[in-house]
This record gives structure tokens, C-alpha cells and sequence, in this order.
């Protein structure tokens, strides 16, 4: 495990994980801001569909960050831009790279039953996801790519991404559907004529058709995918990607961040550094007792209670922090105002790679 310093000069990927609501957004942008402080071309992508990416940075509504990479007006001695994931544009562009012609890509992609998944299939969002970390890291413009993923649970299906596309394609039904007619073929497809009868009655037989004609259609592709697939795990569990754990000092988050510490460890992937949001700030160990009865009482009781407060914390970080080197965890005080803009992005990023000599506990 190395600082959260290094990291940024040393890896490739840098994928920030954590729970809704502990930063997670806001800190990727810092991370990529501070990367590019240190000379480096960054690339920071969000898998959230919200726009907090877009309001982290102060962008107007209506200048959108979209699924080609932006490059942000700054005054550093490297390059920012950002991305925010457009599933149906990245799935399209899919669709165009592994068709074995134009116009088998054309009838996919005019296919009413692909236009639908696109759009809503579960999973075609990390996945796609997956396949847009794996453009940006191949992308000659950029030497860091920093990854924004969705609360814990939807990681997690981020991560699985790249399994469960060649779990897909070597799943019976997938194989039956794409099976082109004729002798045994026949035999195995009019096993399935039920099912899809079936399913006629609850849909419609156009929405069958459809579903029947995108696999017919996607014959001779799924070699494509599938090395796709194997690529992006290989890219996820490479050593020239770090894992940053985002988190806030309370006990159900942090909870939750050992929980996905854990699933991550099942995959052989390790976290690389913690990034722990709004911690109570400690004012010393000054000793208090008798003090607190003079006219400087009330003073001395919120003292008090701030450094138990401040121990509360750290009693409940301990067991998420304790096998990391000290560099590799970063603890961020509450600051006084929300970070809405790149200046307070700039603020924020001096908080998560600290000199040696000063300390922000």
C-alpha cells in the first residue's frame, strides 16, 4: 500500500468506491485536480448519473459534461478533463466496433428490442461503464483516468461487469437464440417455441420478434465482447490500478465500507487508501478536569465534548484503517463551505496529499 500522493503519480487508474452521500464526487474531482497539479493529464469519468460531477466543478446547467472527454480551463502544469457516462452513446459505439459489417451493425442498432436495453437493461450501465474506463486508459491523451463509480452496491455490480457479459454469452438460451436454423438447431429452437409463446401472451409476438432477430442479429460478435470482457477484468486487478475508499466517520457507513473491503478482497483486489469525509477536528489533550466550574466553564464543556467526539471517531475508524499505512489514510475536517466550484475543488485537494511536516489532525 502506498500514500495517497503516490498513487496519484505513480498509477494509471485511480477508482474511488464508497457509499451515497460520503463525498465520493467531490473527492474524485480533487484527486484529479491535484493529479494534474502534480503534471499529470487526468481524465476524471463519473458512473453516477446525477450531475454532481457537473456541480462540483461549477459548471452552468447548460454546459453539461458529457460522454466525450472535456478538458477544463486550468492554470496547472498538467491537463483535467472530464467525462460523464452516456450508456446508450457507449453502447451504440460497442455495437459499431465489433459488427462484422456495417450492416449488421445498422440492424442492431435500429432494432427496437436493443434500442429498449440500451436504454434500461439492468447491468448495461456498469457495464458500459467497464467499457468506457477501458477507452479513456487506452486513450493516448491521458496517463490518469479517475473513476467516480456509483454507491457501494452498484459498484459492485461495476466491478462484476466484466463476468457476467461472458456468463451472458455462454449462458444455454443466449446460445439457442443465436443458433442460426437448420438440423439440430431446429430441434433446440422448438424447444424454446413454449417459452417465447409464452411470453408473446404476457409482452406482445412483435416484442418476441424483436428479442429473437437483435441475437439472431448479434451472431459472429460475441468473440468481441467476450476479449473485451477478459481485457477490462485484467485492467481491474492490474497493479497499476488503486482502489480509494471513500467514507464518513459514522458507523453505518463505515460498516459498509468493511463490507465492500471485503468483496473487494474476494477478487483479489485490495484497497490502496482511504479518504475519510467531515471528521471532527481534535484540539489537543489538554486536561480538563476541575476546569470546567470557572467563568471559561462552558468553553471548557464543549471542549470536552468535542474531543470525545473527535475519540468516538477514531475508535470507529480503527478497525477500516488500522492495516494501512499512515499516508494511505487522509482524514478531511468539515470545511466551511460546500465545494460548488474549482476553487473550492483546489481547497479540497490540498487536504488529501498533506506535506510530511504538517499535520491536519
Amino acid at each position: 500500500m502506498s500514500s495517497l500522493s503516490s498513487l496519484l503519480d505513480e498509477r494509471s487508474i485511480i477508482v474511488c468506491v464508497g457509499a451515497g452521500g460520503v463525498g465520493k464526487t467531490t473527492t474524485a474531482a480533487a484527486l484529479a485536480l491535484e493529479a494534474a497539479q502534480h503534471g499529470r493529464r487526468v481524465c476524471v469519468v463519473t458512473i453516477d448519473p446525477a450531475r454532481r460531477l457537473s456541480d462540483a466543478m461549477g459548471f452552468d446547467p447548460d454546459r453539461a459534461i458529457g460522454n466525450e472527454p472535456q478538458q477544463i480551463d486550468l492554470a496547472v502544469p498538467g491537463e483535467l478533463w472530464a467525462v460523464m457516462l452516456d450508456t446508450t452513446t457507449t453502447f451504440d459505439a460497442l455495437i459499431r466496433t465489433y459488427a462484422l459489417s456495417d450492416e449488421q451493425a445498422h440492424t442492431i442498432l435500429t432494432n427496437a428490442f436493443y434500442r429498449n436495453i440500451a436504454d434500461s437493461m439492468s447491468g448495461a450501465h456498469e457495464y458500459m461503464a467497464m467499457e468506457k474506463l477501458y477507452e479513456l486508459h487506452n486513450d493516448d491523451r491521458f496517463d490518469l483516468v479517475v473513476v467516480d463509480t456509483p454507491p457501494t452496491s452498484n459498484a459492485i455490480d461495476f466491478l462484476e461487469a466484466p463476468d457476467r457479459i461472458t456468463q451472458f454469452l455462454d449462458h444455454r438460451l443466449y446460445k439457442i437464440l443465436v443458433t442460426p436454423s437448420g438440423g439440430l438447431a431446429r430441434v433446440v429452437n422448438f424447444a424454446a417455441q413454449g417459452f417465447l409463446r409464452t411470453v408473446a401472451r404476457i409482452v406482445s409476438a412483435s416484442v418476441v420478434d424483436d428479442a429473437v432477430d437483435f441475437f439472431a442479429s448479434f451472431d459472429g460478435m460475441e468473440e468481441g465482447f467476450r476479449g473485451r470482457a477478459v481485457a477490462v477484468h485484467n485492467l481491474l486487478i492490474a497493479a497499476d490500478t488503486a482502489f480509494v475508499l471513500v467514507t464518513v466517520p459514522r458507523n453505518d457507513t463505515v460498516q459498509d465500507a468493511a463490507d465492500f473491503i471485503g468483496t473487494l478482497a474476494t477478487a483479489d483486489i485490495g484497497v490502496d487508501a482511504i479518504v475519510v469525509n467531515r471528521v471532527h477536528p481534535t484540539f489537543g489533550s489538554h486536561r480538563l478536569e476541575g476546569l470546567s466550574d470557572g467563568p471559561l466553564g462552558p468553553f471548557i464543556r464543549a471542549l470536552h465534548d468535542s474531543q470525545a467526539v473527535a475519540a468516538g471517531q477514531d475508535v470507529i475508524l480503527e478497525s477500516l484503517t488500522a492495516d494501512l499505512p499512515a499516508g494511505a489514510v487522509v482524514k478531511i475536517p468539515f470545511l466551511d463551505t460546500d465545494v460548488h466550484d474549482l476553487d473550492g475543488l483546489a481547497s479540497l485537494s490540498q487536504w488529501l496529499t498533506p506535506t510530511e511536516d504538517v499535520s491536519h489532525n
